[in-house]
């Protein structure tokens, strides 16, 4: 029988019973909660460029904004989650970001609103504690499900919140505020909701399943164990070009979904949000499907398995892009947008049910770095959106393209160890133990 202080090697979706359960609970909620924060602006777009008067590249600089402060997060973050614990790095996060999010309303100029967004993106390293966190409460078997599934639920949030704010925007408005007044006012929701999660993180859950890390004496161990030698390490790079063309996209398209119905298909404000939500609501299962088919790909295949799946779902993810940047019409448009946000999600899984296996002693590091890929990705596909002389159109091609080519490079990396470091990292842990 597994101890209530070790991780859990099943994953029970329904159960709130031990720390490990309600941890995995309030992670993944915590997390769907930061893409209020994060995307709430995204949905509300059209809106705002009407009121600030914002150009094309303007907007396109807002949204490499929202994602490239991420990136430095992450890396800081990652390293924190190893020496400070996800538990108070996290509550943290929340409750720094959730002033500029409520604050954001304040802008009234170009200039202003590009740095309240980029103060704003450093909520996006809220993601490696999710991972983090995550990989601490379940064993090795389960580890690619547990990430997927929290990791999906989490990122669910950026399609809710498409749905959702237009819908608090017109609440607002319909209370008899201007459409400039009822942006401003929205965001102040998803701040709050930040503040509320902040608390919670910090009073309900613990760092790893026998404790806080001051109870159990781990930070001066792992302060002692964080080799930045990794970063020689080919496979983490890997990794992190995969997930900037899978998740990198998924929050460009977050950023961008809205504007391009609404001046493609010239759909309303609202249903245009509608459609960019169904984008991320797929998240409840696409991203898990990736991390359980991981799991039991690895368990017959190992690690190369897993490369080449991963491998597959960009493929497909980079053909399903290009389709839709193709569509006609509105219907091809959402029928190829379902296709490739299908593979794209799945990729997110995948990614992150080889990361906890890349190196085992700095997962929080090398969770750091991958996540942060994902990022300068979204910030690199930020520069077709802003160009004057590159439709949204030739810049979902584009982005297609390069898809396919990480593809072939995450063919031919081998994620696998030698099975002789393997073994003399085995001894060395028997030594220690």
């Amino acid at each position: 029988m597994t101890s209530s202080k070790q991780p859990l090697s099943v994953l029970k979706i329904f159960s709130f019973k031990g720390i490990q359960m309600r941890t995995f609970h309030i992670t993944w909620l915590t997390f769907f909660v930061c893409f209020f924060g994060w995307f709430g602006i995204a949905p509300l777009m059209p809106t705002i460029r009407e009121d600030l008067g914002l150009t094309k590249a303007q907007v396109g600089n807002t949204i490499i904004a929202a994602v490239s402060a991420t990136i430095i997060a992450r890396l800081i973050i990652g390293k924190l989650c190893d020496t400070w614990g996800p538990r108070k790095t996290y509550a943290t996060l929340l409750t720094i970001c959730a002033f500029p999010v409520m604050l954001v309303g304040l802008a009234h100029s170009y200039t202003s609103f590009l740095l309240f967004r980029l103060a704003i993106g450093v909520i996006g390293a809220s993601f490696v504690i999710t991972q983090f966190h995550t990989s601490m409460m379940f064993a090795p078997k389960i580890k690619g499900t547990a990430n997927a599934v929290a990791g999906g639920w989490g990122n669910l949030g950026g399609g809710i919140t498409n749905m959702v704010m237009p819908l608090i925007f017109a609440a607002i408005v319909g209370f008899g505020y201007t459409k400039s007044e009822a942006w401003r006012y929205a965001m102040v929701i998803p701040g709050l909701l930040l503040l509320v999660m902040a608390f919670v993180y910090y009073k309900f859950t613990k760092d790893t399943p026998a404790g806080n890390y001051s109870e159990i004496g781990r930070i001066k161990t792992v302060k002692e164990k964080t080799d930045y030698s990794i970063l020689k390490d080919w496979r983490i790079w890997a990794l992190a070009m995969a997930y900037s063309v899978c998740f990198g996209m998924e929050i460009t398209f977050d950023n961008v979904a809205a504007l391009h119905f609404v001046d493609t298909f010239k759909l309303t404000q609202s249903t245009a949000g509608l459609w960019a939500g169904v984008f991320g609501f797929m998240n409840i299962f696409a991203r898990a499907l990736g991390g359980i088919f991981a799991d039991k790909v690895g368990s017959k295949y190992g690690m190369r398995g897993k490369g080449l799946l991963l491998a597959a779902m960009l493929l497909l993810e980079g053909i399903g892009i290009i389709l839709f940047a193709q569509a006609g019409n509105l219907e091809l448009a959402i029928i190829s947008m379902l296709s490739f946000a299908l593979f794209l999600k799945m990729a997110n899984g995948t990614t992150y049910a080889i990361v906890p296996f890349v190196n085992e002693k700095n997962v929080g590091l090398v969770s750091g770095i991958v996540g942060a890929g994902g990022n300068v990705g979204g910030m690199l596909f930020g520069f077709l959106f802003k160009s004057e002389t590159i439709t949204y159109l030739q810049a979902f091609s584009y982005i297609g393209y390069i898809v396919i080519g990480v593809s072939a490079i995450v063919v031919v990396t081998k994620f696998a160890k030698a099975k002789v470091v393997e073994a003399v990292e085995a001894e060395t842990e028997m030594a220690a133990a």
